[in-house]
Protein backbone atom coordinates (compact mmCIF):
# COMPACT_ATOMS: atom_id res chain seq x y z
CA UNK A 1 0.00 0.00 0.00
CA UNK A 2 2.87 2.75 0.90
CA UNK A 3 4.02 2.08 -2.82
CA UNK A 4 1.44 3.09 -4.58
CA UNK A 5 0.74 5.87 -1.90
CA UNK A 6 4.40 7.35 -3.11
CA UNK A 7 4.81 6.26 -6.87
CA UNK A 8 4.50 9.14 -9.11
CA UNK A 9 1.45 9.84 -10.55
CA UNK A 10 1.88 9.73 -14.03
CA UNK A 11 -0.26 9.60 -17.88
CA UNK A 12 0.02 5.67 -17.29
CA UNK A 13 -1.54 5.46 -14.17
CA UNK A 14 -4.87 6.87 -14.95
CA UNK A 15 -7.73 5.27 -16.95
CA UNK A 16 -7.42 6.77 -20.60
CA UNK A 17 -11.17 7.80 -19.89
CA UNK A 18 -13.34 8.40 -16.91
CA UNK A 19 -16.35 6.57 -16.16
CA UNK A 20 -18.35 9.13 -16.97
CA UNK A 21 -19.23 11.02 -19.81
CA UNK A 22 -19.85 10.54 -23.54
CA UNK A 23 -18.41 7.54 -25.32
CA UNK A 24 -14.89 8.34 -25.97
CA UNK A 25 -14.24 8.89 -29.79
CA UNK A 26 -10.83 8.53 -30.16
CA UNK A 27 -8.16 6.56 -28.13
CA UNK A 28 -4.50 7.59 -26.47
CA UNK A 29 -2.43 5.55 -29.54
CA UNK A 30 -4.79 7.32 -31.87
CA UNK A 31 -3.60 10.72 -30.57
CA UNK A 32 -0.50 9.74 -29.74
CA UNK A 33 0.20 8.61 -33.15
CA UNK A 34 -1.03 11.94 -34.74
CA UNK A 35 1.21 13.67 -32.60
CA UNK A 36 4.08 11.48 -33.82
CA UNK A 37 3.29 12.17 -37.25
CA UNK A 38 3.06 16.25 -36.67
CA UNK A 39 6.39 15.84 -34.47
CA UNK A 40 8.01 14.05 -37.94
CA UNK A 41 6.71 16.36 -40.57
CA UNK A 42 7.12 19.68 -38.54
CA UNK A 43 9.46 19.37 -35.54
CA UNK A 44 8.96 19.02 -31.78
CA UNK A 45 8.23 22.76 -31.51
CA UNK A 46 4.83 22.17 -33.64
CA UNK A 47 3.12 19.85 -31.05
CA UNK A 48 1.05 21.74 -29.38
CA UNK A 49 -2.56 20.55 -27.97
CA UNK A 50 -4.42 22.79 -30.35
CA UNK A 51 -2.47 21.97 -33.09
CA UNK A 52 -2.89 18.63 -32.70
CA UNK A 53 -6.56 19.22 -32.38
CA UNK A 54 -6.93 20.53 -35.54
CA UNK A 55 -4.59 17.62 -37.56
CA UNK A 56 -7.53 15.09 -35.60
CA UNK A 57 -10.49 17.72 -36.53
CA UNK A 58 -11.82 18.42 -33.55
CA UNK A 59 -11.53 21.10 -30.68
CA UNK A 60 -8.37 21.11 -28.50
CA UNK A 61 -10.64 21.12 -25.28
CA UNK A 62 -11.77 17.68 -26.50
CA UNK A 63 -8.05 16.46 -26.16
CA UNK A 64 -7.92 17.09 -22.45
CA UNK A 65 -10.32 14.17 -22.07
CA UNK A 66 -7.43 11.67 -23.03
CA UNK A 67 -4.91 13.40 -21.75
CA UNK A 68 -4.28 15.92 -19.30
CA UNK A 69 -1.68 18.41 -20.23
CA UNK A 70 1.13 18.82 -23.22
CA UNK A 71 3.92 17.37 -20.83
CA UNK A 72 1.71 13.79 -21.31
CA UNK A 73 1.19 14.01 -24.64
CA UNK A 74 5.59 14.03 -25.10
CA UNK A 75 5.66 11.07 -22.66
CA UNK A 76 3.17 9.19 -24.75
CA UNK A 77 5.01 10.14 -27.69
CA UNK A 78 8.38 9.08 -26.31
CA UNK A 79 7.03 5.71 -25.26
CA UNK A 80 5.83 5.00 -28.38
CA UNK A 81 8.64 4.92 -30.40
CA UNK A 82 10.02 3.07 -27.81
CA UNK A 83 7.44 0.54 -28.67
CA UNK A 84 8.59 0.55 -32.16
CA UNK A 85 11.70 -1.44 -31.22
CA UNK A 86 11.31 -5.18 -31.79
CA UNK A 87 11.93 -6.74 -28.26
CA UNK A 88 10.92 -10.68 -29.11
CA UNK A 89 13.75 -12.11 -29.68
CA UNK A 90 15.49 -14.89 -26.97
CA UNK A 91 17.66 -13.29 -24.74
CA UNK A 92 20.77 -15.88 -23.06
CA UNK A 93 22.85 -16.08 -26.28
CA UNK A 94 25.80 -13.66 -27.27
CA UNK A 95 24.56 -10.96 -24.78
CA UNK A 96 27.07 -8.71 -26.94
CA UNK A 97 26.33 -9.30 -29.91
CA UNK A 98 22.33 -8.84 -28.63
CA UNK A 99 22.77 -5.96 -26.87
CA UNK A 100 25.05 -4.27 -30.09
CA UNK A 101 22.03 -5.26 -31.64
CA UNK A 102 19.62 -3.33 -29.06
CA UNK A 103 21.35 -0.46 -29.48
CA UNK A 104 21.07 -0.11 -33.27
CA UNK A 105 17.45 -0.51 -33.56
CA UNK A 106 17.45 2.43 -30.52
CA UNK A 107 19.34 4.88 -33.27
CA UNK A 108 17.55 3.89 -36.16
CA UNK A 109 14.01 4.84 -33.59
CA UNK A 110 16.31 8.26 -33.17
CA UNK A 111 16.78 8.70 -36.65
CA UNK A 112 13.01 8.18 -38.04
CA UNK A 113 12.45 10.88 -35.60
CA UNK A 114 14.74 13.45 -34.82
CA UNK A 115 12.81 15.52 -32.10
CA UNK A 116 13.48 12.62 -29.98
CA UNK A 117 16.55 13.38 -28.09
CA UNK A 118 15.58 16.61 -27.38
CA UNK A 119 12.52 15.54 -25.72
CA UNK A 120 14.73 13.25 -23.69
CA UNK A 121 16.20 16.00 -23.20
CA UNK A 122 13.68 17.77 -21.90
CA UNK A 123 11.61 15.72 -20.08
CA UNK A 124 13.93 13.77 -17.56
CA UNK A 125 13.57 10.50 -16.33
CA UNK A 126 9.56 9.36 -16.99
CA UNK A 127 9.09 5.25 -18.22
CA UNK A 128 6.57 4.74 -19.26
CA UNK A 129 5.44 0.86 -19.88
CA UNK A 130 6.97 0.54 -23.03
CA UNK A 131 10.67 1.97 -22.01
CA UNK A 132 9.95 -0.45 -18.76
CA UNK A 133 9.96 -3.09 -20.94
CA UNK A 134 13.22 -2.31 -23.30
CA UNK A 135 14.42 -1.74 -19.75
CA UNK A 136 13.93 -5.34 -18.17
CA UNK A 137 14.70 -6.83 -21.99
CA UNK A 138 18.12 -4.89 -21.97
CA UNK A 139 18.44 -6.85 -18.81
CA UNK A 140 17.20 -10.24 -19.36
CA UNK A 141 20.37 -9.75 -22.15
CA UNK A 142 22.68 -9.00 -19.46
CA UNK A 143 22.23 -11.54 -17.31
CA UNK A 144 24.88 -14.28 -18.35
CA UNK A 145 27.75 -10.73 -19.05
CA UNK A 146 30.00 -10.08 -15.80
CA UNK A 147 29.21 -6.68 -13.75
CA UNK A 148 27.08 -5.89 -10.74
CA UNK A 149 23.28 -4.84 -11.28
CA UNK A 150 24.44 -0.93 -11.10
CA UNK A 151 27.44 -1.43 -13.96
CA UNK A 152 24.77 -2.94 -15.74
CA UNK A 153 22.47 -0.35 -15.91
CA UNK A 154 25.05 2.19 -16.73
CA UNK A 155 25.83 0.46 -19.55
CA UNK A 156 22.45 0.38 -20.96
CA UNK A 157 22.55 4.18 -20.26
CA UNK A 158 25.81 4.31 -22.20
CA UNK A 159 24.14 2.42 -25.23
CA UNK A 160 21.40 4.89 -25.24
CA UNK A 161 23.39 8.05 -25.32
CA UNK A 162 25.93 6.53 -28.02
CA UNK A 163 22.75 5.91 -30.36
CA UNK A 164 21.09 9.54 -29.93
CA UNK A 165 24.65 10.91 -30.57
CA UNK A 166 24.87 8.75 -33.74
CA UNK A 167 21.44 9.92 -34.29
CA UNK A 168 22.46 13.57 -34.41
CA UNK A 169 25.50 13.69 -36.09
CA UNK A 170 22.74 11.51 -39.05
CA UNK A 171 20.69 13.94 -38.78
CA UNK A 172 22.88 16.85 -38.93
CA UNK A 173 24.81 15.47 -42.04
CA UNK A 174 21.24 15.00 -43.90
CA UNK A 175 20.29 18.46 -43.06
CA UNK A 176 24.02 20.30 -44.17
CA UNK A 177 24.07 21.79 -48.07
CA UNK A 178 28.26 21.26 -47.52
CA UNK A 179 28.52 18.11 -49.42
CA UNK A 180 31.53 17.20 -47.48
CA UNK A 181 30.40 17.91 -43.69
CA UNK A 182 29.22 14.81 -42.36
CA UNK A 183 31.90 13.21 -44.14
CA UNK A 184 34.23 11.04 -42.12
CA UNK A 185 36.47 10.71 -44.82
CA UNK A 186 37.09 14.26 -45.49
CA UNK A 187 37.22 15.19 -42.01
CA UNK A 188 39.91 12.40 -42.08
CA UNK A 189 41.71 14.52 -44.66
CA UNK A 190 41.53 17.59 -43.19
CA UNK A 191 42.84 16.41 -39.51
CA UNK A 192 46.07 14.54 -41.67
CA UNK A 193 46.84 17.74 -43.39
CA UNK A 194 46.49 19.81 -40.03
CA UNK A 195 48.30 17.60 -38.32
CA UNK A 196 51.12 17.77 -41.71
CA UNK A 197 51.82 20.94 -40.85
CA UNK A 198 53.98 20.39 -37.83
CA UNK A 199 52.60 22.57 -35.85
CA UNK A 200 50.42 19.34 -33.29
CA UNK A 201 53.14 16.81 -32.79
CA UNK A 202 51.07 14.96 -30.66
CA UNK A 203 48.30 14.99 -33.01
CA UNK A 204 50.68 13.98 -35.72
CA UNK A 205 52.55 11.16 -34.05
CA UNK A 206 48.89 9.72 -32.55
CA UNK A 207 47.79 9.81 -36.39
CA UNK A 208 51.21 7.88 -37.43
CA UNK A 209 51.46 5.38 -35.42
CA UNK A 210 47.01 4.52 -35.48
CA UNK A 211 48.12 4.08 -39.80
CA UNK A 212 45.25 4.07 -42.12
CA UNK A 213 41.26 4.95 -40.49
CA UNK A 214 39.21 2.48 -40.75
CA UNK A 215 36.47 2.59 -43.67
CA UNK A 216 34.08 5.33 -42.96
CA UNK A 217 31.07 3.95 -42.41
CA UNK A 218 28.85 5.16 -39.60
CA UNK A 219 27.17 1.87 -38.54
CA UNK A 220 30.74 0.48 -37.97
CA UNK A 221 31.85 3.03 -36.05
CA UNK A 222 28.80 2.50 -33.87
CA UNK A 223 29.46 -0.70 -33.37
CA UNK A 224 33.11 -0.84 -33.19
CA UNK A 225 32.62 1.42 -29.94
CA UNK A 226 30.03 -0.39 -28.56
CA UNK A 227 31.78 -3.59 -28.52
CA UNK A 228 34.68 -1.50 -26.94
CA UNK A 229 33.12 0.24 -24.40
CA UNK A 230 30.65 -2.13 -22.97
CA UNK A 231 32.69 -5.31 -21.89
CA UNK A 232 34.94 -2.43 -20.37
CA UNK A 233 32.12 -1.10 -17.98
CA UNK A 234 31.30 -4.81 -17.17
CA UNK A 235 34.81 -5.29 -16.09
CA UNK A 236 35.49 -7.86 -18.56
CA UNK A 237 38.09 -6.23 -21.36
CA UNK A 238 37.72 -5.89 -24.95
CA UNK A 239 36.74 -9.30 -26.63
Amino acid sequence: MADRETRPTTVWSRPERGARGPAPERSRTQITAAALALADAEGLAAVSMRALAQRLGTGPASLYRYVGSRDELLDLMADAVAGELDLSGATGGDWLDDLVGLALQSRDAHVRHPWLADLNDRRGEVLGPHAIDYLDHALGILVPAPGTAGEKLEAIGLLGGLAVLFARREAAATATHDPSAGDPAARAAHLAAVAAEGRHPHLRAALTAAGAPPPADRDALFVRLLRRLLPAMLGQGEP
